[in-house]
Order: C-alpha cells, then structure tokens, then sequence
C-alpha cells in the first residue's frame, strides 16, 4: 500500500485558497478514481483507490495545515507503510505559480505542514510534490498570502498545474520517485 497525503486546512473558509492545494490534487485524484467513499480515520478523510493496478491510500489531514503530522504517521503506523512509499503534496510560495517540484528527500523548506510530517515521521527520506503558489509579493504577508485564493488571471495556469501534479503522484505510484522526478521536473 503507498499513502498519499495531500495537506491543507479544513473547513468552506479554505476550499481554493493557495495553502489548500494539496488537498485539490486529491480531489483530483480521487475524481479520476471514481470519487470513492471517504472515511473519518486518522484525524482525517481517507479514499481506499487503485491507480495503475496499485493500492493507494488518500489521506486528507484534518488537523489543520501546521499539525499535520499526526495524520500522516497514524496511517503510516496503521498500515506500516515505508517512508518512500509515502508521498506528501503541499504548497510552496518560492516556487512560480503553475509549476511543481518533486523530491525524494530534504528540509521542509518553510513549509510548516511538510515540518511537521517529517518531525513526526522523524525522517527526511519522505517523497514530496510541491505545487508552486508564489511568490509572495512584497505588499503581502506571507500568512495572508497562502490563506488568499488565486486572482481569476492565474486560475488557469493552477488548474493545469493541479492536473499535472496528479499526473506526477500517479508515475510516483506506478514507477517510483526517480521516474516520476526525471519525468515532471
């Protein structure tokens, strides 16, 4: 079983804002799949899927962005999942809008969502997808910035970046970090 956890905040106040996109790439995920049930488990929702012929586990934390970790290593501890078949989807403002960035490993690099999972998980070594918001423009604090939703003249390019990093978590669970990075990158 490989889990993906998308992060972001819970609630109608979140749905389309910048800091929530890890969450839009399981729905789209998840739509491709069917839409399959969801569950309350782990401090979140959970959608038991199949891509590729592999069994997948979408985990929408809702702990809030910041306290994320605990999802992740409940599912984690449950279904005794490796680091490396875990892949965790999450916002980054120094990255351009539209653009997405895979990992094998490394820092959360201000990421305070991706901090947590990897203190909890105690380990560097977790795959991540990082879907670019930003940059935060000067006139903006970087807290308003993530909780705003994206202006109409930049939706088109982050619905193609959505479908995108979708496409990247599906060649991550079908042909592992490494393809999914030379691939996507």
């Amino acid at each position: 079983m490989k889990l993906i956890a998308g992060l972001g905040n819970p609630g109608r106040a979140y749905e389309g804002t910048r800091h929530n996109v890890g969450f839009d790439v399981l729905e789209t995920l998840a739509c491709r799949c069917g839409s399959p049930v969801r569950r309350a488990r782990f401090q979140g929702e959970t959608a038991q899927v199949t891509i590729r012929g592999r069994p997948v586990l979408l985990l929408w934390p809702l702990t809030w962005m910041n306290l994320s970790g605990a999802s992740v290593l409940a599912a984690r501890d449950f279904y005794k999942i490796d680091h490396d078949d875990i892949l965790v989807l999450c916002d980054d403002f120094q990255l351009p809008t539209g653009t997405i960035r895979l990992r094998a490993s490394g820092s959360a690099g201000g990421q305070n969502g991706l901090a947590d999972v990897l203190a909890r998980l105690a380990a560097t070594g977790v795959p991540r997808l990082r879907i670019g918001i930003g940059p935060v423009p000067a006139e903006w604090k970087t807290a308003d910035f993530v909780l705003a939703r994206f202006p109409k003249d930049e939706r088109e390019s982050v619905t193609a970046a959505l479908e995108r990093a979708a496409d990247a978590a599906e060649e991550w669970v079908a042909l592992g970090i490494e393809a999914a990075m030379n691939r996507y990158n």
